[in-house]
């Protein structure tokens, strides 16, 4: 009798412990654990994760970052812009429904800047919040064409209004590229 009550509460007591809730560890806590991993032949680093990227939307700057593409070029080359966190070829997303991707455009002369080419910044059609906000990106390239007066764009709109007066000339190669966005004007995650 004394073993078979012995063996209940030990089972009560593991039920009670399993079902108790866990606190969420503390950024702190998480931190300190990670560290500790790093005796288990796991290290971390700020190198190990994709930098914050910056584009504009809606004239405003915004951030994101590149975590796979369609094209091995574009993966590569985005690779070795952030210096080292791998952007994984993933070819398949080329075959994504128009229904799941945004629009993103990048530039490929004009002012010189930050964006994948060497030249000003991309410009995005959506940030979270937004109805027709994907992380998926239909890349669009832009070039400004001989004689026209090649400027910083930050909208959409005047991107658009450049295209029709001739300026630029806008072109879809068919690749697209997970940009998930984390901090834009009034908001981040």
């Amino acid at each position: 009798m004394k073993i078979r009550l012995t063996v209940s509460l030990i089972v009560l007591s593991l039920l009670i412990a399993a079902c108790a809730p866990t606190p969420t560890p503390t950024p702190e806590a998480a931190m300190a654990e990670m560290e500790s991993m790093a005796g288990m032949g796991v290290s971390l680093s700020t190198n190990d994760y994709a930098p914050l990227v910056m584009a504009y939307y809606g004239g405003e700057e915004m951030f994101f970052i590149h975590t796979e593409a369609s094209d091995e070029e574009v993966a590569t080359m985005l690779t070795e812009m952030m210096n080292g966190p791998l952007v994984v070829l993933v070819p398949e997303l080329a075959g994504a429904p128009d229904s799941m991707l945004a629009e993103m455009y990048a530039f490929t002369n004009g002012l010189e800047g930050h964006g994948p080419f060497g030249f000003q910044p991309d410009i995005f059609d959506s940030v979270p919040g937004d109805e027709n906000y994907r992380p998926l990106r239909d890349v669009n390239l832009v070039e400004w064409n001989e004689g026209a007066d090649a400027r910083e764009l930050r909208t959409v709109a005047e991107l658009k209004a450049a295209e029709e007066k001739g300026e630029v000339t806008i072109t879809r190669p068919g690749i697209v590229v997970n940009m998930p966005v984390l901090v834009w004007k009034g908001g981040s995650r």
